[in-house]
C-alpha cells in the first residue's frame, strides 16, 4: 500500500455544517414549537443514511429534488409528515442565509483537526460538490488558509462520485490518488467516489446511524484524525 501523503476532505457536513438553528426556527413556524436543535441535528444525521441510495442513482447531488428528499427524510425522522407546507419549507431554506446558504457554519473541531493533520506533514485538499461557492464559504469561516487546494465541482465540471474530481485534487497537491485518504459523510458519494479514483476513504458517522460497511467510520473529526494517524503507521 502506498504511503499516505494527503488528506482530501468533503466540505458540507465535514468542515462546515448546517445552520441547525435556522432550520429549527423555520420548522417551528409550521406549528412544532417544542422542536429542539438537538432533535433536528439527530434527524438530519439519520436522513443522510436514507438519502444515500438515492444519491447512488442520481446524476447530481446539487439539485432541488435531492434537497427536497433530504428534508423530507429529516422531517420524517422528527415524526412530522410531509404536508402542504413541505415545498414552501424547501424554498425558504434554499433561500436562507444568502449568499452562501445554510451549509455555512464552522464545525468547531475543524481548525484543530486541520492543524493536527498539517503537523503530520500531510497535504490537505477539499473535494466538494458545490455551486462554485465553497472556497468563499471556507474563507468566511477561516479555514481556507489551512488548505493547499479547494476543488469545487461547480468549477471543475464534474461531481463526486466521479473519479476525475479526486484525480484533480491529487494533481493539485502533487500526489498520486493512492497516496490520499478522503473523509466525507456520504458512502455513495465520498467513499465510492474516492475508491473509484484509487484513494482510501473514511466515512463520518456522527449519529452511529450507518450500518456495517466496508470502510472505516469515525464519529467526528478527532476520531478521523486518529484513523489517519493509524494509516501513517501502517
Amino acid at each position: 500500500m502506498a504511503a499516505l501523503r494527503a488528506v482530501f476532505l468533503d466540505a458540507g457536513n465535514t468542515l462546515v455544517g448546517l445552520d441547525y438553528e435556522i432550520i429549527t426556527a423555520r420548522i417551528r413556524e409550521d406549528g412544532h414549537a417544542r422542536l429542539t436543535v438537538a432533535d433536528v441535528r439527530a434527524a438530519e444525521q439519520r436522513a443522510r443514511v436514507r438519502l444515500d441510495p438515492h444519491l447512488a442513482a442520481a446524476r447530481s447531488t446539487e439539485t432541488s429534488d435531492t434537497f427536497r428528499l433530504y428534508l423530507r427524510y429529516t422531517l420524517d425522522g422528527l415524526g412530522i409528515p410531509w404536508g402542504p407546507d413541505g415545498d414552501r419549507l424547501v424554498d425558504d431554506l434554499r433561500a436562507a442565509k444568502p449568499p452562501y446558504g445554510i451549509w455555512c457554519t464552522l464545525v468547531p473541531e475543524a481548525p484543530a483537526f486541520l492543524t493536527r493533520l498539517r503537523r503530520l506533514g500531510l497535504r490537505l485538499a477539499v473535494v466538494s460538490n458545490s455551486n462554485g461557492s465553497v472556497a468563499d464559504i471556507l474563507r468566511s469561516v477561516g479555514l481556507a488558509d489551512s488548505l493547499d487546494t479547494i476543488v469545487d465541482s461547480g468549477l471543475v465540471g464534474v461531481e463526486k462520485p466521479h473519479a476525475r474530481i479526486f484525480e484533480a485534487a491529487a494533481k493539485a497537491v502533487g500526489v498520486r490518488p493512492e497516496e490520499a485518504v478522503h473523509v466525507g459523510d456520504l458512502y455513495s458519494v465520498d467513499v465510492v467516489g474516492a475508491r473509484a479514483a484509487g484513494c482510501r476513504a473514511i466515512l463520518l458517522d456522527p449519529a452511529g446511524a450507518w450500518p456495517e460497511l466496508d470502510c472505516p467510520k469515525a464519529a467526528d473529526l478527532p476520531a478521523a484524525a486518529t484513523l489517519i494517524e493509524g494509516l501513517l503507521d501502517s
